[in-house]
C-alpha cells in the first residue's frame, strides 16, 4: 500500500514523532510512506534523515501527490483542511487534540469529506460522536512509544521531571507549586528522553489532553508517573495500579509527590504494572494492525 502522510506542524513535538514512528512502522510492514511536512523544520528534516520521500505541505502538493496513492493520513488540522479541500484519493484523519470541534457551516462540511476517524483515545472518539460524526466512522487508535532506556533500579534520590512547556494547557504553574509544597527537587525538561533517565518520577500535569504520549515515553522507562485526572489520561494511567491520578490542586499533586517518594514498595509496583500495561496496548505492532484495519475500512465504503 503507499501512505500519503501530511503533517503541517511547526515544531516536533508528540504528535510529529507519532508521526514518524508510524511511517517507520509501516515500512518495515512493507508498505510505501511518503510524507508532506512543512519545509525544513524539524519533522522534514527528521523525515529526510530517515530516508523517507518527502515533499513540501501545500495544496498543490497534495493534489499532485494524492492521486499516486492508495490513501492519505492526515495529522493535523490545517492538513485535514488541504485534503478536505484538495484530496483526489480517500483520506482519513488522526485526531490527537482533547478541545471540542467547531460547528460552523465550513467544519460540518471538512468533518463530513474525510473517510474514517483515528481518535487518540475513547475520550477524543467521544468528542467525535458529540460533533455529530457517526461512531462507525471512528476508530480508537492509541499512540505507540517504543520501548524505553530505563536507567536501571528506581532511585528516589534522583529529582522529579515535568515538562518545560509555556503552553498555558500545560499545568507548569501548578507543578512548581506543587514541588515546592512537596520539597522535592524539580527538573523541567526541554529533553524528555535525557532527563528521565535521571528521574526519580514524571510529573505530568495538564488542563486537557487528547492522550498523553510523554506519559507514556516516561512508563516505557521505567519511571513512574503522576498525571492529572483529565482527558485521555485515564485512559493509560490506572491509580494507583500503574501511576497516580491526581485533580489540579498544588497540594494534592504534593502529596502524591511524596507518597511516591516516601513509599518505595508502591513506587516499585506501579513502574512493573505500567512498564507491562505499555508493552501489552500501547506497542508498535498494536499501532500498525490498528492503523491499517482502520484504512482498509475506510477503503471498502
Amino acid at each position: 500500500m503507499r501512505i500519503l502522510h501530511v503533517d503541517t506542524g511547526v515544531q516536533m513535538r508528540g504528535g510529529q514523532r507519532q508521526v514518524l514512528l508510524l511511517m517507520d512502522s509501516l515500512r518495515h510492514a512493507h508498505h510505501k510512506c511518503v510524507l508532506l511536512a512543512r519545509k525544513d523544520r524539524p519533522l522534514w528534516q527528521a523525515a529526510i534523515a530517515a530516508g523517507f520521500e518527502t515533499h513540501p505541505a501545500g495544496l498543490t502538493a497534495l493534489w499532485r501527490h494524492s492521486i499516486q496513492a492508495d490513501i492519505v493520513h492526515v495529522h493535523d488540522a490545517h492538513a485535514h483542511t488541504l485534503a478536505a479541500i484538495g484530496s483526489r484519493q480517500r483520506f482519513v484523519v488522526s485526531r490527537r487534540v482533547a478541545f471540542p470541534i467547531g460547528r460552523s457551516v465550513l467544519s460540518c462540511w471538512k468533518y463530513r469529506r474525510a473517510g474514517r476517524y483515528l481518535a487518540v483515545s475513547r475520550f477524543v472518539a467521544r468528542q467525535l460522536i458529540e460533533a455529530g460524526i457517526s461512531e462507525s466512522r471512528i476508530d480508537v487508535v492509541y499512540d505507540a512509544v517504543m520501548p524505553g532506556d530505563a536507567s536501571g533500579d528506581w532511585r528516589p534520590q534522583y529529582p522529579a521531571v515535568g515538562l518545560a512547556s509555556a503552553d498555558p494547557q500545560k499545568g507548569r504553574d501548578l507543578l512548581v507549586q506543587a514541588a515546592d509544597l512537596a520539597k522535592i527537587d524539580l527538573v523541567l525538561s526541554e529533553d524528555l528522553v535525557h532527563d528521565l533517565r535521571r528521574a526519580s518520577m514524571f510529573v505530568y500535569l495538564t488542563r486537557s489532553e487528547g492522550l498523553g504520549s510523554a506519559a507514556l515515553l516516561a512508563m516505557s522507562m521505567g519511571v513512574p508517573v503522576i498525571a492529572s485526572r483529565v482527558g485521555g489520561l485515564p485512559e493509560i494511567v490506572e491509580n494507583g495500579v500503574s501511576g497516580l491520578l491526581v485533580e489540579n490542586d498544588p497540594g494534592e499533586v504534593a502529596a502524591a509527590m511524596r507518597h511516591l517518594f516516601e513509599d518505595h514498595n508502591l513506587t516499585r509496583r506501579v513502574i512493573q504494572n505500567a512498564r507491562a500495561n505499555v508493552r501489552a496496548h500501547f506497542s508498535e505492532n498494536n499501532l500498525v494492525t490498528a492503523t491499517l484495519a482502520s484504512y482498509r475500512r475506510a477503503l471498502a465504503h
